[in-house]
């Protein structure tokens, strides 16, 4: 369940993103890795999110990617799905919370 709610919110991030950079190919590629890597997490439904994990599963072009769809769709997450945004980063919150984060 965890992980199907962080492949929604990932793929919601990488459209919002998408629909003003790159190309569909480009689109496609990471979507794919990301839903990848979701399928392949040893942590399954008890996993954090990536960015509180202690395995980083991504390879280095594909995690500064993700970073940037997350540094750009994040904010405007508010505007595109509010109520998922907003649980998002209270959960997000709680984790880095939970696992002494900043």
């Amino acid at each position: 369940m965890k992980i199907e709610k962080e492949r929604k919110v990932v793929s919601l991030m990488i459209d919002i993103y998408y629909k003003k950079h790159s190309t569909l190919k480009e689109k496609i590629e990471l979507l794919d890795y990301v839903n990848l890597r979701l399928t392949k997490c040893p942590f399954s439904d008890n996993k954090t999110f990536c960015s509180n994990c202690k395995i980083h599963c991504y390879n280095p072009l594909m995690q500064e990617r993700i970073k940037q769809v997350m540094r750009y769709a994040g904010p405007r997450m508010l505007f595109y799905h509010p109520i998922i945004a907003i649980s998002h980063l209270i959960e997000s919150k709680k984790e880095k919370k939970k696992y002494g984060k900043k």
